[in-house]
């Protein structure tokens, strides 16, 4: 779950999972850039800031908060660990490789 008090701590719980030999799966990137093997979700710079200036725009011109429409993530991005996933002895297929917005190796 998205959560300030989980990701500060991110890179504690990548290195928890790992020693656990846990092939965790993450919601943001953040995880598997601290060690954690894999994550996938919305990409954060795309619908958090973006969305929230579009919907703080609309509020400042006159909109009701409670008449914007909820709006969920369009776009999506797939991080893969190469060096974690080694670590815990799992291989990735070439094919999930080549969908990865990126690879960490």
């Amino acid at each position: 779950m998205a959560s300030p008090a989980i990701t500060v701590v991110q890179g504690r719980l990548a290195k928890l999972a790992i020693q656990s030999k846990l092939p965790a799966i993450y919601y943001n990137r953040g995880f598997t850039e601290a060690g954690g093997f894999l994550s996938y979700g919305p990409k954060a710079s795309d619908f958090n800031w973006r969305r929230a200036a579009a919907f703080v725009d609309k509020i400042l011109k006159g909109a009701k908060p409670a008449e914007l429409p909820v709006e969920q993530p369009t776009t999506f991005e797939l991080v893969i660990n190469l060096k974690t996933a080694k670590a815990l002895g799992r291989t990735i297929p070439q094919t999930l490789l080549l969908q990865a917005d990126q690879v960490i190796e």
